[in-house]
């Protein structure tokens, strides 16, 4: 938080948004924001990085055993069979010459499991991505300008995974009881990045997908095992990137970023009375895509164990038009 005025989240913001905003970057018709770094050779370039075949999905399961509690109406989904193996043995489906089927159906919120946040979630003062007002962007029908439908076909390149649970979270006195964890309130500076970085060896630049790992979903899943249910999991105290990483999130121009925790940002958030402060730059400021509640863990452990920690990833969402958010099942190939 150094540099950083507890007391004004407000005008920290603005200040901020001055520096790193990209309205008007690629035209004022835009609607891919941070995507357009994204490009057919970045995507040619990161499908050479399959060597072995190895395929990761990152997404947390979509049940009713998720981590939602309801809040803001976030609840987990409802799965309900419409037709089943008793009603075709029944006979009751009125199907020709012994053939049975079953066919079920989903409720549910868009962003209760593995997510994007799209460009039309988060506005600034009435103001959506590319400067544009908010009312004109996101109405009773939908995101009619920058749904999630706008960015399907894009969203697979070069992912690189930050595990920063396991490169400072031996160093850090948790009291946690094991490695590669960061504690809930851990705010993840530019400096943890980039030391993260410099551990693995890695790179991170122009066009790619960054996925943080904090170790948060780990210590979630030892609660579930534990009979203690997913806790403070969706909407508690978390780790997760500061608000002072704006400035980096701005100048490797990614495309995305996700993490393992519910919130991407650190909760409690820095400033005294404040709200998911670093959305309200990244998404409608930077044009950034944010992923949340992806499961790194099995994919961690194998980049731990060869040392290689990009990957060719592709993490299109659900195609739901006029969406502000949609599931995704990412996949990383190795």
């Amino acid at each position: 938080m150094t540099g950083l005025d507890r007391t004004d989240p407000e005008g920290e913001i603005a200040k901020t948004v001055a520096r790193v905003s990209n309205w008007g970057r690629w035209g004022e018709d835009d609607v891919r924001g941070t995507m357009n770094f994204l490009t057919d050779t970045k995507r040619v370039e990161a499908a050479g990085l399959v060597r072995t075949g190895r395929s990761y999905s990152l997404s947390l399961p979509f049940d009713m055993d998720g981590p939602q509690n309801g809040w803001r109406r976030r609840t987990n989904p409802v799965h309900t069979m419409l037709d089943t193996g008793t009603d075709a043995v029944a006979g009751v489906q009125g199907f020709p010459h012994g053939i049975g089927g079953a066919d079920d159906v989903i409720a549910m919120p868009l962003q209760c499991s593995t997510q994007w946040d799209g460009l039309g979630h988060i506005f600034d003062h009435g103001r959506a991505w590319n400067g544009r007002p908010a009312e004109s962007v996101v109405t009773s029908l939908g995101d009619g300008v920058t749904g999630i439908e706008t960015v399907a076909d894009v969203v697979c390149g070069r992912g690189v995974l930050l595990d920063v649970g396991r490169a400072l979270g031996a160093e850090l006195d948790t009291e946690l009881g094991t490695d590669g964890e960061l504690p809930d309130g851990f705010a993840i500076t530019e400096e943890h990045l980039e030391r993260t970085i410099a551990a693995q060896g890695s790179a991170v630049g122009r066009g790619d997908i960054v996925v943080v790992r904090t170790g948060q979903l780990t210590r979630a899943r030892r609660g579930l095992a534990a009979g203690e249910g997913w806790g403070g999991y969706a909407g508690g105290p978390a780790p997760g990137l500061s608000f002072t990483t704006a400035d980096w999130l701005h100048r490797t121009e990614i495309a995305a970023i996700a993490t393992d925790t519910w919130g991407f940002e650190v909760r409690p958030n820095e400033f005294d009375d404040a709200f998911q402060p670093l959305h309200q730059v990244a998404i409608p400021h930077l044009g950034l895509f944010l992923g949340e509640m992806w499961d790194l863990d099995g994919l961690a452990s194998a980049c731990a164990a060869d040392g290689r920690y990009d990957f060719l990833l592709t993490a299109a969402p659900l195609r739901v038009t006029g969406a502000v958010g949609a599931p995704v099942n990412p996949i990383a190939l190795r």
